[in-house]
């Protein structure tokens, strides 16, 4: 099975590229991986917020769009932009090799 990897971006460290199995979430590859700055507080149910990304701009047209459960979530971040996704709706495919998501100044 081909791994997939995912940049993940913050100020306080830098880049940090995984790879993960194509299953699973980017929330998930970021708890397995320890990246700072993402908590998962419920555990991928799209209830806590905790795993708000900003999205590579070149990626985001690439990926579905939000439910509306979270869009409702994201529109009340602090720091919320266009490209705010929560993590732990991002499925993992092989089309999304080389991701590239950025954790937030307040998640950090």
């Amino acid at each position: 099975m081909n791994l997939i990897k995912i940049t993940f971006q913050d100020a306080a460290s830098g880049a940090r590229t995984v790879e993960v199995e194509p299953n699973g979430t980017v929330m998930e590859a970021a708890v397995l991986n320890n990246v700072a700055g993402i908590v998962a507080e419920c555990g991928g149910g799209c209830s806590c917020a905790t795993c708000h990304v900003h999205v590579d701009e070149q990626w985001i047209d690439r990926l579905p769009a939000p439910a509306p459960e979270e869009g409702d979530l994201v529109e009340f971040l602090d720091g919320a932009g266009p490209t705010s996704r929560l993590s732990c709706q991002l499925e993992l495919t092989p089309q999304l090799d080389g991701l590239v998501v950025r954790t937030p100044h307040a998640q950090g």
